[in-house]
């Protein structure tokens, strides 16, 4: 088996078949929706639904931001690896293994190699390489800091767009990926996507210590979610086409709205700071719904013809994806992000590569797309279903253990790491 590819959920002979696990997560801004903050808190209740005894060791910048000095703080933290740390609640616990999912900017780093016990880290971005986290600058795909020009995103202010908030991270990363603390401490990386393995394989990651671990979507939720919706934000459509996501230049919304034909329906479902733009480019027949919460759209998605997904940056592995096969819903992408990578590969949907394609893709879409209803919620199931994940986590955890076992001196080859 390729030692990168999904794993099974069959640990080392004597595991015991469920785990303490602590997940340490920095939960970022309500300002700034994340859906990292959701996917911390549904593969919690995944792993407590596997029989897995599970503790979240949080720190949230709502209650944090308030303190007077908290963004000096943060920036030192961040520079140097300095500051609040996990490590008391952890030795409470007395976790089996440690899952990291974010420790920025909250939490410090340098705790890590205080802390002797198996270690799984989820790499959601590319803030390691990047940091934007994003891969992305004036609207196009940039890889300038990952192919050694550590100061770039000084230069440019990536940040944010702005320099001062760029420098700590910047100095963070100044060595690489490579050296990041997190996972250069971590016994496993779970990456993503495809693209996301291949990336950090490029810094000399042994493919061994990389998971290729897809986050999930419940798709009973999708059902529930429909017979809960009552409210009438949106009416009924006439099975238009959907766009949800957070309207910023990243998703390619603005591109996505001036090539859009006035003859088709769109309705354009969420929030950002491109709000203005889009209702300027907006064209007859698209509709700026607004931002819908989790419930009401999982609700919503069964309805549409299909999901558009226009990113012009290699995104990890957006969630919206998953939704949308839970819902039965074929996706259209543009071609260069981790969606359209798995659209090909699962057959789900269809690709596009420009914009100019778009009218051609649409109609060849409105043909293809109902026969693919049923194939979208069967790879959910076999691919992105909580109790295949958690089975998939529960080997990644058994791996770790025994890995960190090894590096104690005991009498298991530190080749499994």
């Amino acid at each position: 088996m390729n030692e990168t590819a999904h794993l099974r959920a069959d640990g080392p002979p004597g595991r015991p078949a469920t785990y303490r696990v602590a997940l340490v997560h920095s939960f970022y801004s309500s300002h700034q929706p994340s859906g990292e903050n959701t996917v911390v808190l549904d593969q919690a209740e995944a792993l407590r639904a596997a029989g897995h005894e599970v503790t979240v060791v949080a720190a949230h910048t709502d209650a944090l931001q308030a303190e007077p000095g908290y963004s000096l703080r943060a920036a030192i933290r961040v520079a140097t690896g300095h500051g609040r740390s996990p490590l008391a609640e952890l030795k409470r616990f007395a976790p089996d293994v440690t899952h990291v999912h974010n420790l920025f900017p909250n939490f410090g780093t340098s705790w890590l190699e205080r802390w002797p016990g198996a270690l799984v880290a989820t790499v959601h971005n590319y803030r390691p390489a990047c940091a934007a986290g994003t891969l992305f600058r004036d609207g196009r795909m940039c890889t300038a800091c990952p192919d050694g020009d550590r100061w770039a995103g000084l230069r440019h202010g990536c940040y944010r767009a702005a320099r001062s908030a760029t420098l700590p991270l910047a100095w963070a990363g100044r060595r690489g990926p490579a050296m990041h603390p997190v996972l250069r401490r971590a016994h496993r990386l779970v990456v993503l996507s495809e693209y996301s393995r291949d990336f950090y394989l490029g810094f000399g990651f042994p493919p061994r210590k990389l998971a290729l671990v897809p986050n999930f979507v419940d798709a009973s939720g999708a059902a529930c979610a429909m017979d809960a919706t009552t409210d009438s934000t949106v009416e009924e459509p006439a099975t238009p086409w959907v766009f949800a996501g957070r309207l910023s230049q990243e998703k390619g919304i603005v591109p996505l709205l001036q090539s859009w034909p006035e003859n088709e329906p769109l309705d354009v479902i969420g929030s950002g700071p491109l709000e203005s733009a889009c209702g300027a480019a907006a064209p007859e027949g698209v509709r700026l719904v607004g931002a819908l919460s989790r419930q009401q759209l999982r609700g919503l998605l069964p309805r549409y013809t299909g999901l558009i997904f226009p990113s012009v940056c290699p995104e990890m592995a957006p969630v919206v994806y998953q939704e949308a096969l839970a819902a039965g819903l074929p996706v259209l992408a543009l071609a260069g992000s981790a969606a359209a990578d798995s659209v090909l590969r699962h057959g789900t949907g269809a690709v596009y590569n420009r914009a100019d394609e778009l009218p051609h893709a649409l109609a060849a879409a409105h043909k293809r797309f109902p026969a693919l209803r049923e194939r979208c919620r069967r790879v959910h199931a076999e691919l992105y279903a909580a109790p295949s994940w958690a089975a998939t986590m529960a080997s990644v955890y058994a791996q770790a253990i025994e890995c960190a076992a090894g590096r104690r001196g005991s009498d298991i080859s530190e080749a499994a790491c």
